[in-house]
C-alpha cells in the first residue's frame, strides 16, 4: 500500500512560505519521499499502518492551501508510467515485506 500526499500551498508571504516549508519537512520526517515538488509518497505494509501516517498528516495540515491524501495498492503503483522528457523512466520496485513464519 502506498500513501500519496498532494498539496498546493500558498507562498506569497513569509508566513505562508514558513508553513509550506514546515509541512514539507514534516513529510520527510514521517518517512515520505518527494515524488514531485508537491507530491510526497510513502510505502506502508498494511492499511492500518497507512492509517497511522494519514492521521499524522491530518494533524499537521497547514492553515491555508489544498492537501489531498490517496492510498493505492502496490499493483496500482506498479502500473504507473513515468517519463523524464520523452524517455520512459524505470519505476522503483516496492520495498520487500518481511515474512515471519
Amino acid at each position: 500500500m502506498w500513501v500519496l500526499v498532494f498539496f498546493d500551498l500558498p507562498t506569497e508571504t513569509k508566513k505562508d512560505r514558513k508553513h509550506a516549508s514546515k509541512f514539507r519537512k514534516e513529510m520527510l520526517d514521517f518517512g515520505f519521499q518527494m515524488f514531485q515538488f508537491s507530491i510526497y509518497m510513502r510505502h506502508c505494509n498494511s492499511r492500518e499502518n497507512a492509517g497511522v501516517y494519514i492521521k499524522r498528516v491530518k494533524e499537521r495540515l497547514p492553515p491555508k492551501g489544498k492537501v489531498g491524501i490517496m492510498c493505492i495498492t502496490d499493483k496500482q503503483f506498479g502500473m504507473m508510467e513515468l517519463f523524464h522528457g520523452t524517455d520512459p523512466a524505470p519505476v522503483a520496485p516496492p520495498p520487500q515485506q518481511l515474512e515471519l513464519f
